[in-house]
């Protein structure tokens, strides 16, 4: 009797980034010590965007910078395309930095005021050693044009002769000239005006397409976020909270965090009465001591004795939504 071969189950795709148990400290004179990040794990999948999200001080920006080791974490894991960045010497990291770069939030800062457009774009081939001087300049003058910036009238000026956002276009045409597989944006609109942001927005999500690019973006504008990213990380206080498809998280968040996040998104409607945002009133914790067990139990209107003394771990309550709260809003 010949037997059915069972159905194979479809084999899951490895992840591009995967962060474990990443740790970021720094050191304030001898005793004190800020926990910026405290074993953060999420994972980016090929042509995926991953929001980072969280208000000011939660580590959003300090995990970003340990995933581009800059400076390289305190521990943990940075796995990208199967490769530890955390444990190569510098010369193999060197290396891996083709694959992966990062638009910062400043976007005039980033750039050096003595150096020509030309310089500044074609810098990273140069440190990578790629290509012919012809090819080099080839490549800076197509990506200039793909960021929408006129080749000849850039390439022998300096940032001080541009605006903030054209400025933001050079940062990502430096991002994109060496051909990335992973782009980390931190907070890449929050320094430009409203009427830049939708352009920049829009941009990102042109090289998206064009560069086939798995991106990390980092923004406490909650209502960018949604535009933009596929999934949503929501950290507090150095700590991932709740992890969530964008449109699942919009919808139904299940930390109470996430939910007083979402209340305080102002919207344009004046017929609309503003929802209270659920939290204690009170002085906001320290990163340098942080509440014992979950960090949020000090706002927390929902917390209970086992909140101050157990740090509740990520679990999973849905398909692809996990959520780090012993008390979650979805168990109502």
């Amino acid at each position: 009797m010949i037997s059915e071969a069972m159905p194979r189950q479809a084999a899951q795709p490895e992840p591009v980034l995967r962060v474990e148990d990443l740790v970021v400290e720094y050191r304030l004179g001898k005793r004190e010590v800020v926990q910026a990040v405290s074993g953060v794990s999420f994972e980016i999948y090929q042509g995926e965007t991953l929001g980072l999200v969280g208000e000011s001080g939660c580590g959003k920006s300090s995990a970003a910078r340990a995933v581009m080791q800059l400076p390289a974490p305190t521990a943990g894991k940075v796995i990208l395309n199967g490769v530890d960045l955390a444990a190569l010497n510098n010369s193999d990291l060197r290396r891996q930095r083709k694959q992966f770069q990062m638009i910062f939030q400043d976007p005039i800062s980033s750039l050096n005021p003595r150096r020509k457009v030309s310089d500044i774009v074609e810098m990273p081939l140069l440190v990578m050693g790629e290509g012919t001087p012809e090819e080099r300049a080839k490549r800076v003058r197509d990506v200039l044009a793909a960021v929408g910036l006129d080749p000849e009238a850039s390439l022998d000026r300096r940032p001080f002769q541009f605006s903030g956002g054209q400025c933001q276009r050079i940062s990502i045409a430096r991002a994109l000239v060496s051909e990335p597989l992973m782009l980390i944006c931190d907070e890449p609109v929050s320094a430009l005006d409203v009427s830049i942001q939708a352009q920049i927005i829009n941009l990102l999500q042109d090289m998206k397409e064009r560069y086939h690019l798995t991106m990390l973006f980092i923004s406490h504008d909650l209502s960018v976020v949604k535009v933009v990213c596929d999934r949503v990380a929501v950290m507090y206080l150095g700590r991932v909270c709740e992890l969530a498809d964008s449109e699942t998280l919009y919808r139904q968040p299940a930390h109470p965090y996430t939910a007083a996040l979402l209340s305080a998104i102002p919207e344009a409607d004046p017929n609309r009465t503003p929802q209270p945002i659920a939290m204690k009133e009170g002085e906001l914790p320290s990163a340098t001591n942080p509440p014992p067990g979950c960090r949020f139990n000090t706002r927390c209107p929902r917390a209970r004795e086992i909140c101050t003394q157990v740090v509740p771990p990520l679990e999973t309550i849905a398909d692809r939504h996990t959520v780090a709260c012993h008390f979650p809003l979805t168990a109502d």
